[in-house]
Order: structure tokens, then sequence, then C-alpha cells
């Protein structure tokens, strides 16, 4: 009879407690990196998601605000620019986040008296499932 009781018990208990949700997590995965001073144009890189972000970098301008940056990612197979990732007037630092359909992408750097340096990271989702947690069980001793 007391085991049929806390088998009831533990039934009740695993059915009535909500289940956890998954978690969901980015993590994000070096696609390239690139540095120069001047006008440049990167390799071809590709994206599975198409979700981005440009990690970069100016510095060593030689006068005040005189030096630019603006670095385009465009398509691979077409050569359209896509987008505007950066367009940046002196030194700095930042993160841009950009998205566009899944492809083969390269980046055109237009500059100007400055150093410059930027890492192009592509957005992989994932999903943690919940930790199974077993029912709680009281026991009540009397």
């Amino acid at each position: 009879m007391l085991v049929a009781a806390v088998t009831g018990v533990y039934f009740y208990t695993a059915r009535s407690r909500p289940a956890l949700p998954s978690r969901q997590f980015v993590q994000w995965r070096p696609l390239g990196s690139w540095s120069g001073r001047g006008n440049a144009q990167t390799g071809s890189f590709p994206s599975v998601t198409g979700s981005m972000r440009v990690l970069w970098r100016t510095d060593h301008e030689l006068l005040a605000d005189a030096g630019t940056f603006r670095l385009t990612i465009h398509s691979a197979i077409s050569g359209r620019p896509l987008l505007l990732a950066v367009d940046r007037q002196g030194a700095g630092h930042d993160i841009s986040y950009v998205h566009e359909s899944p492809r083969i992408f390269y980046g055109v750097v237009e500059s100007k008296d400055l150093d410059w340096s930027f890492t192009v990271e592509e957005a992989v989702p994932f999903e943690v499932p919940p930790p199974e947690i077993p029912p709680r069980v009281s026991s009540d001793r009397r």
C-alpha cells in the first residue's frame, strides 16, 4: 500500500511539473580578419546564416578626424554591394551587426590616412535542452 502511494505521488509530481524551456545561445564563428592602410578588397568568405558582426578598429591617423574608413560587404557571385558595415571618420573602434541572405561575400575597404583592421564573425545559433530534473518525492515519516 505504501509503495503504491509513493508511486502515485511520484507520477503525479512528474506530470504536474511544467517543462523547463530550452535555452537559446549564439556562438560567433570567425570568417576572416584583415588589416591595412588605404583601399583594399578582401578574399571571399561564406556565411551559412547571413547574420554577421564586424569588429573593427581604426588608428594612427595623421590629422585629427581627417582619416576615413568605409567597409562595404559585397556579393561574391554578382559583385554588387549589399551592406555598408562601417562608415567612420577618424580613429575609433566598434562592433557592427549586419544581416543578409546566406551566400558568399567579400569586403571592400575605402580608406584614407588611417590604419584599419577588422574581423568578420558569423552568428551560429544553438539550443541547449533543459536539464532533466528528477521529480521530488516527499517522505512523510510519522
